[in-house]
Order: C-alpha cells, then sequence, then structure tokens
C-alpha cells in the first residue's frame, strides 16, 4: 500500500497542540486583588485548566509515539488524525464551562464526552495506523487488543453517568483515567526495542 510522509501531519499536529494549550491558559483570569485567599474563586478554573494541561500532554505524548514507529500514513490516517484533533480542540470550551460550572451536571457530564470521543477518535486513529503498516507491524504488536484503551472508554462513559447523579465522583473517575495513563504508554516502545534489538540498523521501519 503507497504511504505519503509523515513530518507534515505530526508539525501540524503539534501546532494544534500547541494552540489548544495557549487557548486554555488565556482562559485564565488573573484576580485583580493580591492576597492566596482571592484564588480560592478561580481555584475551580485552575484545577480544571491543570488536569485538562495534563490529558493534551498525554494526547501529544502518546501520538509522538504512534507517528513516531509508524511507517507511513495515507489519506485516510490523516482524516482520522483531524478527527482526533477536532475532538481536542473542544477542550479549551468544556474546561473553561466546567470550571465555572463544576456543580453543575451538563458542563461535568459533557467534558467527559468530549474527552470520550477523543479517545475513541484516538483509537481509530491507532487502528487505521496498525492496518496500514501490517499485522506484524509495530504499532501492531504493540497495541495488542488495547485493554487500557477500552477500560478508559468505558470509565469516561461511567463518568459521563455520575455527573448527573453526584459530579465529585464523575471528576474522580476524570482524574483517574489520567492518572492511568500520565506515564506514557510504554507498549510502542517495548516493540521498537524488540526491533532494534533483532535489527540494530532499524531497516525495519
Amino acid at each position: 500500500m503507497a504511504s505519503l510522509g509523515k513530518g507534515r501531519i505530526e508539525a501540524f499536529s503539534d501546532g494544534v497542540i500547541a494552540i489548544i494549550i495557549t487557548i486554555m491558559v488565556l482562559e485564565l483570569k488573573v484576580p485583580h486583588e493580591t492576597h492566596f485567599a482571592d484564588l480560592l474563586p478561580v481555584l475551580p478554573v485552575l484545577l480544571s485548566y491543570v488536569l485538562s494541561f495534563v490529558y493534551v500532554g498525554i494526547y501529544w505524548n502518546n501520538h509522538h509515539h504512534l507517528f513516531h514507529a509508524t511507517r507511513g500514513v495515507n489519506g485516510a490516517i490523516m482524516w482520522a488524525n483531524l478527527h482526533l484533533l477536532f475532538w481536542l480542540s473542544l477542550i479549551p470550551f468544556v474546561t473553561h464551562w466546567m470550571g465555572e460550572n463544576f456543580r453543575a451536571s451538563a458542563p461535568v457530564a459533557s467534558y467527559g464526552f468530549v474527552l470520550l470521543m477523543a479517545a475513541i477518535a484516538y483509537q481509530f486513529l491507532a487502528s487505521l495506523l496498525a492496518r496500514h503498516d501490517g499485522t506484524n507491524s509495530v504499532i501492531a504488536k504493540a497495541l495488542g487488543k488495547d485493554r487500557k484503551g477500552n477500560l478508559s472508554v468505558l470509565l469516561y462513559c461511567a463518568g459521563i453517568a455520575l455527573s448527573f447523579v453526584n459530579f465529585g465522583a464523575a471528576l474522580s473517575v476524570y482524574v483517574g483515567v489520567a492518572v492511568l495513563w500520565f506515564i506514557p504508554d510504554r507498549r510502542v516502545e517495548r516493540a521498537l526495542a524488540e526491533v532494534q534489538a533483532v535489527q540494530p540498523n532499524g531497516n525495519g521501519l
């Protein structure tokens, strides 16, 4: 199957993710007063920003691992990557909405929904990359049955449902998934190491 170069898609994705983080930090409003107590009213927004920053960082890190391992891309992969970036681009909006209304069900559920759709989009992108490179490729071997990704999707669904019952429990689920992924996914690194051990010159990539 013909492949296209992956450099531009990586550079474009890095640029979009950088803009997403910039938008999020610009949403933070600095108190006019000068005491630590004056930070309390904006603390929910600040904590929402921290959580979302971690999530965006996780996606950037794992996205880098995916495209480092793949041989190339095609048109379907490019569209799948845009699909992922679309959902990531909504994170600043739902982050600010949830930060301003963290006790309300709709903002907390919407935040979880965007995270859910981003997770599904990432899984779809990874599956296309694995299919493009072949069943014996580094990505295909690294992903396997993707139990971690499937568990994350289930947890996001639980968080969305919990947001209509207990916003604190829902937020705990979102934080829990972030903790689950905070350490970069080592599956691709291990698969790359195995290939390099067999082919020290990296001819297999």
